[in-house]
């Protein structure tokens, strides 16, 4: 499976946490399984949550395209630089 259809599969399950600061929690709390970061996600939240997830055991995926594709992705209207899946 690729990422687009991780994604998609997960929006349809209702398992996607929005945000990076709420992804991050996501990964504190243990309930992220999968952390998916845009290209354009701002690097202080890049850092926390690749040091986080390698901590975690959490699966990171850097996603090749901008928060705003991201966000498409996601059917929002507005830019995702990172989403945690639960």
């Amino acid at each position: 499976m690729n990422t687009e259809e991780i994604v998609k599969k997960a929006i349809k399950e209702k398992r996607v946490i929005l945000g990076s600061k709420r992804s991050i929690e996501a990964i504190l709390r243990k309930e992220a399984k999968m952390v998916i970061i845009a290209e354009n996600c701002p690097e202080e939240y890049r850092k926390d949550a690749e040091k986080f997830a390698k901590l975690a055991n959490v699966e990171l995926v850097h996603y090749h395209g901008s928060g705003v594709e991201l966000g498409e992705l996601c059917r929002k209207p507005f830019s995702v630089a990172m989403l945690a899946i639960k």
